[in-house]
């Protein structure tokens, strides 16, 4: 569990415009391919909690990505979210991000999904900004084989 907001302020000198309060969004269309379905069937026509999930990682990712170095990059490493009301298809949702903590190379944003004034879901997303060559260590290892399973 996330403990609550503890700081605010900005990232390491790297990131000066990053701030708590930053804030983006993104703007969908409910489609049919973004239903809730299961082995290839809908089980009803609004917008999934997983479109939803993706959404938010878009929205959180729009708060930090100007605010990258060239030899950074931004990974997802926990993201929460109760998705409280439906939302049909062919309405408009407006997933909102706002950087609520800032500490170290971590950072928090509240996450919220809107159908006009009707709140869909809220949450919590977070990302850690590393270095690109560290990120690529980590998949690099991630690749090889796990020879404790593999035997």
């Amino acid at each position: 569990m996330l403990a609550p907001t503890r700081r605010t302020g900005t990232l390491p000198p790297m990131q000066p415009g990053l701030k708590v309060g930053n804030r983006a969004e993104v703007r969908i269309e409910v489609t049919e391919d973004m239903c809730p379905a299961f082995d290839g069937i809908v089980v009803h026509r609004v917008y999934s909690t997983w479109s939803m999930a993706h959404h938010m990682e878009l929205a959180a990712r729009k708060v930090l990505v100007d605010h990258l170095e060239p030899h950074e990059e931004g990974i997802g490493a926990h993201l929460s979210i109760d998705h409280v009301a439906p939302c049909p298809v062919g309405h408009v949702v407006r997933v909102e991000a706002e950087a609520v903590e800032l500490e170290g190379t971590t950072l928090v944003c509240r996450v919220t999904a809107w159908d006009g004034t009707r709140l869909l879901g809220e949450g919590r997303q977070v990302q850690r900004i590393l270095p690109k060559t560290t990120l690529a260590k980590i998949i690099k290892r991630a690749e090889e084989p796990d020879k404790e399973h593999d035997a």
